[in-house]
């Protein structure tokens, strides 16, 4: 596809000096996301700096019939903000910034550029805290959390993106601005539209502005790292512990043994305790600032370690050990380095149905390739599982058949947290019946009819 030179010149006035770079020029993290899509080419990058300056290059697209492809901090494991041939890329990189913390409604309003972790730590120098931690916070961005309504590890707490959402400002594919930044909790004035965009991987509009809920600054933060026989008496700890505690569990994480033995043999991690559990979990409560809240934490894990649910419990006497402790969870991002080629699946499963999951996962990736690998952990309170399959001799792809088909067995997602954008987009269908496919597509041809935003992503290029 030539790139119309009306059209070049029309988008470098839009968003000034500096915003626009073609072929060579465009740097290597705007040509790939994380994931394992192609790298690609796009036609031109621009980079505005303001939603006006959205505005006025949607509104070139949207005349010209331009597609684009949204690009936040290029975090993306579904293939979203991979270029496709002859896409313009909008980064909203140069849109960063906390434009404001609210203390009195509890409220920040942040730019769509801007990084996770500035964000939070805007919110603790306030004294308050952001519910949503991801492991990619250095790098993810606000704008992007909403386009995948991104989950992570305090979802238990905090809920996902979703629910910490006050408002929105968006560029409708015309170039329409639309903002709502009220900053009140209830308001049943007409349809709430911002909720269409929260999840939407950038095909129904641009988020530009977000105001988000802020939650009071938690202490006296205890973890564990505990070991358990099987999924269900997990989940029997994890019922214990909720009404135990009474809503101060932050999170419950779980890794599977496959996991564990890789992160002894590629990283400097032991293993931590004398047997090899099923599960290991990482527990994390905010216990308040004294030390009745530390003791009472103990003996919450000491009771269930009495009544068999646990066969283990580590508690952290340190930061240090804290740090440890969630060394054994964030392992993947060191060995999967060192392993076999793998496969990379985020998926949901009813907790009812975990244990029968994981079992018929390892059964069926055998049954495959005695020599492939399932490594599973994830955020068992919130049903969310992340799984691999690693092999050193055989071509992985076959291997997501067999993945999501067991999700659509177990009546589960395809997608729990990071989205559908290309990679996922055949086996939607699997967690999506017919009418809800069908009600997708009106509502990508009502608010995008020239199909310009993020085609391909998530439905049909077509659709």
């Amino acid at each position: 596809m030539t790139f119309p030179n009306d059209a070049l010149a029309a988008l470098a006035k839009a968003v000034g000096p500096g915003g626009l770079l073609t072929g060579e020029a465009i740097p290597a993290r705007n040509r790939k996301d994380a994931s394992k899509a192609a790298e690609g080419l796009p036609a031109v990058l621009v980079m505005p700096r303001t939603t006006e300056e959205v505005a006025a290059v949607l509104a070139i697209c949207s005349q010209l019939a331009l597609p684009v492809v949204v690009q936040g901090g290029m975090t993306g494991l579904a293939g979203g903000a991979s270029p496709q041939p002859g896409e313009v890329a909008l980064s909203l990189e140069r849109m960063s910034g906390v434009e404001e913390i609210d203390p009195v409604n509890r409220t920040t309003t942040v730019l769509a550029g801007t990084p996770l972790t500035i964000v939070q730590e805007k919110a603790a120098e306030a004294g308050f805290l952001y519910g949503v931690d991801l492991g990619a916070r250095g790098s993810c961005t606000i704008g992007g959390n909403v386009a995948t309504n991104a989950g992570g590890v305090q979802v238990l707490r905090y809920g996902m993106t979703r629910r910490n959402v006050l408002g929105l400002e968006v560029v409708t594919a015309d170039g329409r601005i639309v903002s709502h930044l009220k900053k009140v909790v209830k308001n049943n004035a007409g349809y709430d539209w911002t909720q269409l965009f929260i999840g939407s991987e950038g095909t129904l509009g641009v988020v530009t502005r977000v105001l988000l809920a802020l939650q009071p600054a938690v202490a006296g933060i205890q973890t564990a790292l505990c070991a358990a026989s099987s999924v269900e008496k997990a989940l029997a700890a994890l019922n214990r512990l909720e009404g135990r505690l009474g809503g101060s569990l932050l999170a419950f994480e779980a890794i599977w043994p496959e996991y564990m033995e890789a992160a002894a043999k590629h990283t400097a991690l032991p293993w931590p305790f004398p047997a090899k559990p099923e599960i290991t979990l990482v527990i994390e409560a905010a216990m308040g600032p004294s030390e009745t809240g530390q003791e009472a934490f103990a003996e919450a894990l000491a009771e269930l370690a009495e009544e068999g649910l646990l066969d283990d419990a580590l508690v952290a006497q340190s930061s240090r050990d804290r740090a440890r402790f969630w060394a054994y969870r964030e392992a993947n991002y060191e060995f999967y380095r060192d392993m076999a080629p793998g496969i990379h699946f985020d998926v949901s499963i009813p907790l009812s149905a975990m244990e029968t999951a994981v079992a018929l996962l390892r059964k069926r990736v055998a049954a495959r390739s005695a020599e492939a690998l399932p490594i599973v952990f994830g955020h068992l309170a919130d049903s969310n599982l992340h799984l691999s399959i690693h092999s050193e001799t055989m071509e992985l792809s076959g291997f997501a058949d067999i993945v999501y088909e067991l999700v659509r067995e177990m009546q589960g997602s395809v997608s729990a947290e990071h989205g559908v954008g290309i990679l996922k987009r055949p086996y939607l269908g699997m967690s999506r019946s017919e009418p809800e496919l069908a009600l997708m597509a009106t509502l990508k041809r009502t608010l995008d009819p020239g199909n310009i935003l993020n085609r391909g992503r998530i439905l049909p290029a077509t659709a």
